[in-house]
């Protein structure tokens, strides 16, 4: 694949990464449906099934290349061990925090408090060389806190309801881990995009192993079954690898932006699948959250036209 990405030309090759890697956000917005299909199978038999249906489709993918002469299946897996610390960490840590998350808070206030990582991936990746923060970051940070605050809160106030604290502390370590996740393979840019299909399988063993050592085993229904092939395909499969070539070769500041088609679509396909109700404060979260992502990338956008 990545021969047939190549261009002679830096700025088409960077325009056309971005494009690829837009793909991923798109594919995301179908995370939390898919996951309430999946339940009440436990967080970590979820993560060793939805990953370890992503890895052995891309075994298979790799298993094809190694007939036709291309190269061994055994080479992909030598790797450097930064990228498997930031692949697999990034993957399991941030799925551990999610699937605990929609199951321990409403699934609409989960998936949208989880979309600060794009807003947090804008901001952060300004410190990086050559970037730098600027008012309007500061204040995109202020309206998207305080859409998740609203979701939160449910407009009533700043209390938290005590029976979705824990989901609510899980979505925001979701945000944060992938947002790091994305920043750092940023500078692991001479790993190839196949690596992702190694970080999965070792991710599902990790999961398989927790979830031994901590959780009972749940029968997976016919419709669970139907779920988790669904995921390990889009939002657990092909998205990783479109992100990361995305990331890694396109403009991850725009990535970043642009993921914030994935929250307001996620919570489009709850509602019309009858797993949340629409609401003011739905919709005013919605609408906070990403006034923050265009007032964070206002002065990207600015900059770069003067």
């Amino acid at each position: 694949m990545a021969g047939l990405l190549t261009t002679a030309d830096p700025a088409a090759a960077r325009q056309r990464a971005t494009l690829i890697g837009a793909i991923a956000p798109l594919l995301w917005a179908t995370l939390a449906l898919l996951t309430t299909y999946a339940q009440p199978l436990p967080a970590f038999e979820l993560v060793a099934m939805t990953f370890g249906t992503a890895f052995l489709l891309t075994l298979g993918k790799w298993a094809i290349e190694a007939a036709r002469g291309g190269a061994s299946v055994a080479s992909h897996f030598r790797l450097p061990g930064q990228a498997w610390a930031v692949g697999v960490g990034g993957l399991f840590l941030y799925h551990l925090f999610y699937f605990n998350a929609l199951a321990r808070a409403p699934a609409v206030e989960v998936s949208l408090i989880c979309y600060l990582w794009p807003l947090l991936t804008v901001l952060l990746s300004a410190f990086m060389p050559g970037e730098r923060l600027r008012p309007t970051h500061i204040l995109g940070t202020l309206c998207g806190l305080a859409g998740a605050g609203l979701l939160v809160t449910k407009g009533q106030g700043l209390g938290f309801d005590p029976a979705y604290g824990l989901g609510y502390l899980a979505a925001i370590a979701c945000a944060f881990t992938w947002a790091g996740y994305s920043l750092l393979s940023r500078r692991l840019s001479s790993v190839p995009s196949d690596a992702v299909g190694a970080f999965c399988g070792a991710t599902a063993l990790l999961g398989l192993l927790s979830h031994l050592a901590f959780e009972p085993w749940v029968a997976p229904s016919f419709g669970n079954l139907a779920a988790i092939l669904a995921l390990g395909l889009g939002p657990v499969g092909i998205a990783f690898f479109v992100w990361d070539h995305g990331v890694k070769h396109g403009d991850i500041q725009a990535l970043g932006t642009l993921s914030y088609a994935s929250p307001l679509l996620s919570t489009l396909l709850l509602v019309l699948a009858g797993r949340a109700g629409p609401s003011w404060v739905l919709a005013g979260g919605a609408l906070l959250i990403v006034g923050g992502a265009a007032l964070a990338a206002g002065g990207l956008f600015a900059r770069r036209s003067r």
